[in-house]
């Protein structure tokens, strides 16, 4: 898989891919990430990529100009499944559009900066925009590396043990059940004694249930 990443602000996204499992799908070439910092497509002087609202109104927008250059080159390059922009008015990442991205190959992900980009571009370059949350951020930098580690973590290969994405939050619709390790009583808080009866159907059965109440307490919507 490859993913290409637009951004006003590409120090922002370089630690979150040096460590862990992004790095670790990286360095298996599992997947590519290739940051495209915008000003590189600017043709002023300044390197500038944003201008003034027409209309009016206070913050800058960014320029159609820059982007189009940098989404062009990358599609003359290779084709793509996605150009996402991130955007707080997309639909609502869920673990069910993160299983389906990562079986693409290809995408782009452009992050918005300022007062947002010129309309144009939502308009005519981008496939589909995604938003991480009711909130506003000051750049889609940080929500782009959720979008990713979303993503890369479910790549075959990626984590040591094939399963355990499996069994994540959201993947049947339900919050993961309560989990326990070392040692087995702790100042007299003590680990549940099915899960060290080592009956697996009756451990599936016990977490099973914890996974329906735990969402029909907290997360009812589900």
């Amino acid at each position: 898989m490859r993913i290409d990443i637009i951004t006003v602000l590409p120090e922002l996204l370089e630690s979150p891919f040096q460590h862990s499992i992004l790095k670790r799908a990286q360095t298996k070439g599992i997947v590519e990430v290739h940051l495209h910092p915008l000003r590189d497509y600017s043709t002023n002087k300044h390197r500038t990529v944003d201008d003034y609202s027409y209309g009016g109104g206070a913050g800058m927008v960014m320029c159609i100009e820059p982007i189009a250059r940098c989404i062009d080159k990358l599609k003359s390059e290779r084709s793509y499944d996605e150009i996402i922009y991130m955007s707080p008015d997309g639909e609502m990442l869920d673990q069910k559009i993160s299983n389906q991205l990562s079986t693409l190959k290809n995408i782009i992900i452009l992050c918005g900066h300022y007062k947002g980009v010129d309309e144009r571009v939502r308009q005519h370059l981008v496939t589909r925009e995604i938003s991480i949350g009711n909130y506003v951020l000051s750049g889609g930098e940080l929500a782009a590396a959720v979008v990713c580690d979303s993503i890369i973590r479910l790549l075959p290969g990626v984590l040591n043990d094939e399963t355990s994405a499996l069994f994540d939050s959201f993947q049947d619709g339900m919050i993961a059940p309560p989990v326990y390790t070392r040692p087995a009583d702790f100042n007299g808080w003590k680990v549940p004694s099915i899960l060290l009866s080592g009956n697996e159907k009756e451990i599936e059965k016990w977490r099973h249930e914890q996974s329906l109440e735990r969402t029909k307490q907290r997360r009812p919507e589900l």
